[in-house]
């Protein structure tokens, strides 16, 4: 019998903690999910749920419409609290705040724009389930609204993903009223711009793929997605103290869910290769104009955009070319689960 050194042990064990976290997170979905749907009366229940494979779960949307899936407006007080305490178990505090602050932008939309029909409403946001939530099951549930879209799925109690995900900001900046100077997305938009300014004339020719802004993020709301190209600027021709800044810019993103999700799947952008991640930018490098920036690697893609509203409305998101709706794992198990039978 061969025993592993201590080193190697370690790193075993340490390669082990996210397998074991992710699953922790599963339970922690489960047990909210339980207590959210046991609150639900018969008909609330039945809006909320929908098969897993029913084609409503890759119809995912950012703009202000009506959603499948049982709105807030639908729920008590307490039923509401039961479902933002269900999208904690995914986010990241950091996230959660972001996502109630997206929420509550709706207020200052609906008085900036003289809303009185009622598009702009912070309580508009649905929670919709796909397939029943059980420990050894696959399932998923979705939170969504404007410029929020969460799509989870669990496959077989063990692994979780969480894409594809957006969250968008309008107004980006607000600039008037009691919430002036709020920006919920700056971080995002300020690293994306410390990152091209850090490059030199040479490095950022490559990086920048329009002169041009793009007025939306690319892949906008579709159901698959596929690399984009041109990429602009591949992390091996940066130097380390900008590769440092791609890669922290990358857990920016991530940041927004659970620390054990972030830490698995930036684990597999590493393990797909660092030195594949690429950074390109359309527009001029002015805080005062247009921009967009995305990241890319084998498994994941990374879009910023900020065009409309003279330059003050914000989207971002984040896909996994495989992981997107947990497909690929999900047909395996389907296809070894027939296999079985």
């Amino acid at each position: 019998m061969i025993t592993p050194s201590r080193p190697v042990f370690a790193l075993l064990l340490l390669l082990a903690v996210p397998a074991l976290r992710a699953h922790e997170v599963a339970l922690e979905m489960l047990q909210a999910s339980a207590r959210f749907r046991a609150s639900l009366d018969a008909a609330q229940l039945k809006l909320a749920t929908y098969p897993l494979t029913d084609a409503e779960r890759e119809n995912w949307n950012f703009v202000p419409l009506e959603r499948r899936g049982l709105s807030f407006k639908r729920m008590t007080a307490d039923q509401q609290a039961l479902g933002l305490a269900l999208l904690r178990t995914g986010l990241s505090h950091t996230g959660a705040a972001k996502a109630q602050a997206i929420m509550q932008l709706e207020l200052v939309l609906k008085e900036l724009e003289k809303d009185t029909k009622g598009r702009r409403d912070p309580v508009q946001y649905f929670i919709t389930f796909f397939g029943e939530p059980a420990a050894a099951d696959s399932w998923g549930w979705r939170f969504e609204g404007h410029h929020l879209s969460f799509n989870f799925t669990v496959v077989g109690g063990k692994h979780v993903f969480f894409t594809p995900s957006f969250m968008g900001t309008n107004p980006a900046e607000v600039r008037q009223g009691p919430r002036r100077g709020e920006r919920v997305l700056g971080e995002e938009e300020d690293a994306g711009f410390a990152f091209i300014e850090s490059l030199n004339d040479a490095q950022r020719r490559a990086a920048i793929i329009a002169a041009d802004p793009l007025k939306e993020i690319v892949t906008t709301n579709q159901k698959r997605v596929d690399p984009l190209s041109p990429v602009g600027i591949a992390a091996t021709r940066l130097d380390a103290a900008q590769r440092a800044r791609l890669e922290a810019l990358v857990k920016l993103y991530l940041a927004r869910w659970r620390p054990e999700l972030a830490a698995e799947t930036f684990a597999k952008i590493e393990a797909a290769g660092l030195d594949q991640l690429t950074f390109a930018w359309a527009g001029p490098v002015d805080r005062t104009k247009g921009r967009y920036y995305r990241i890319q690697g084998p498994t994941i893609l990374i879009e910023f955009d900020n065009f409309q509203n003279n330059f003050n409305h914000v989207h971002t998101v984040v896909r996994d070319f495989k992981g997107d709706f947990g497909r690929d794992l999900l047909a395996e198990h389907h296809a070894r689960d027939h296999a079985r039978k």
